[in-house]
C-alpha cells in the first residue's frame, strides 16, 4: 500500500487516541491518579483490541480501493478523536476516528466491495480472539484482554454495518443485501459468543 507523510501520521494519531478513549473508559478516569497500572495494562489491552481493530479496518478498506486503481487516503477526524476522549471520561465512547476517502469513479459493487472489507476485517480478529478464549483461558488479564478483543471487534462490524449513510452498511446493502445480512448475523453471533462462554 502506498500511504502519504500526513496519512501516516494521522493513523498513528488516530490510533493513539481511541486507545486513550478505551483505556479511559476500561479502567476509569481516576485511575489515571490512583492506580497508574490498572491504567497502563488498560492501555496495554485497549492498543491492540480497539486501537489494532480500527486500524486494520481502516488499512483494508484503502487495500481493496487502491487494487481497484482507486486513490484512497485515510484522513483523521481531529475533533472527533478529541470528542472521543472527552466522552470516554463519562463512561461511554462515540468514535468516529476518521475515514478512508477515495478517488476516482466508483461502481456500486465496488464500493460495496470496499466498504465490505472493513467490517469483515473486525470479525476476523474477532474469530482470532474467540478461538484464543477458548483454547486459553477467560480468567486473568489474558481472558481480559481476548474478552475485550471478541467484544470491541464484533461491535465494530456490527456499528459499522448500521445501513444508514455514512456508514460502511449503507453501501453494502446497496449493493448486496444477502451479503449485508450475512455479515450482520456473524458480527452479531460474535458478540453474543462471548456471554456463552465467561
Amino acid at each position: 500500500m502506498r500511504f502519504t507523510n500526513r496519512e501516516t501520521k494521522d493513523l498513528f494519531f488516530a490510533w493513539i487516541m481511541i486507545s486513550l478513549a478505551f483505556a479511559i473508559l476500561f479502567s476509569g478516569i481516576g485511575s489515571l491518579f490512583s492506580n497508574p497500572i490498572l491504567f497502563i495494562t488498560s492501555l496495554g489491552i485497549a492498543l491492540f483490541t480497539a486501537g489494532i481493530g480500527f486500524l486494520l479496518h481502516e488499512l483494508m478498506h484503502k487495500y481493496v480501493a487502491q487494487n481497484y486503481g482507486f486513490h484512497a487516503e485515510f484522513k483523521a477526524f481531529y475533533n472527533m478523536l478529541f470528542l472521543a476522549i472527552a466522552f470516554s471520561f463519562f463512561g461511554f465512547i462515540l468514535a468516529a476516528p476518521g475515514a478512508v476517502f477515495i478517488s476516482g469513479f466508483i461502481t456500486r459493487e465496488k464500493n460495496g466491495k470496499i466498504s465490505l472489507a472493513g467490517p469483515m476485517t473486525n470479525i476476523l480478529l474477532a474469530i482470532i480472539f474467540l478461538i484464543l478464549l477458548l483454547i486459553f483461558t477467560t480468567n486473568g488479564i489474558l481472558g481480559l484482554f481476548l474478552n475485550y478483543g471478541l467484544m470491541i471487534n464484533s461491535l465494530l462490524a456490527l456499528f459499522n454495518m448500521i445501513p444508514f449513510m455514512p456508514f460502511d452498511g449503507k453501501k453494502v446493502y446497496d449493493w448486496n443485501k444477502v451479503a449485508y445480512f450475512i455479515t450482520v448475523i456473524l458480527a452479531l453471533v460474535l458478540f453474543l459468543s462471548r456471554y456463552l462462554i465467561i
